[in-house]
């Protein structure tokens, strides 16, 4: 019986520029799905020096849908705090938590202790699964601007808390020990 002769086969691995362009391509995917366009692009443009046509097509395609992203970014120039955070809050809104986070981090610094933009990384916070920052940011604005109690009874970013008692205890807080402590402190004023 004779042998066949094992003919050579040609693979990924036997080629190092292809599995640098897939590499490259993966690693490009990765950031833009986490809206990471800056870090894509150039990744997105070396494959397009690839051997392989199908990925470069591919790569071409993802690096105009950043280059398209990097440009609405680049006209993004705030008028004004509550300007950014109206955007911020547009972000949240189609549910991109992550860039809508780079925002109002970037507000926070600006502005550390503006109330609606704590508020704002509060409703962020419970969007996202983060209860307790949630909790503790919410406070921090309500002491801030107690009037936004009222808003957030309403907001169904807040849903997520809705069941927990110490989020009632926020937005309802009790006005007797509120009072008990304001005639406590006129009491000892008094007789001083």
């Amino acid at each position: 019986m004779a042998q066949k002769a094992n003919p050579k086969k040609s693979s990924v691995a036997d080629d190092p520029r292809v599995t640098q362009a897939l590499q490259n391509y993966e690693a490009g995917l990765r950031a833009l799905q986490e809206h990471k366009f800056e870090k894509a692009k150039p990744l997105f443009e070396k494959v397009l020096a690839g051997p392989r046509r199908e990925l470069t097509d591919r790569a071409a395609i993802h690096l105009s849908i950043c280059n398209q992203h990097l440009e609405r970014s680049a006209t993004h120039q705030f008028k004004s705090v509550e300007e950014h955070y109206d955007y911020a809050v547009s972000l949240m809104n189609v549910g991109d938590y992550v860039t809508a986070r780079e925002h109002i981090e970037k507000l926070l610094k600006q502005s550390p202790k503006t109330d609606f933009v704590i508020y704002g990384l509060a409703a962020l916070d419970c969007l996202t699964g983060h209860v307790e920052d949630s909790l503790k940011h919410l406070d921090e604005a309500l002491r801030l601007n107690a009037g936004l109690r009222f808003q957030a009874r309403n907001d169904s970013d807040f849903h997520n808390l809705a069941e927990d008692p110490r989020f009632t205890e926020l937005l309802y807080p009790d006005p007797a020990a509120d009072a008990a402590s304001t005639e406590g402190y006129f009491g000892e004023e008094e007789s001083s």
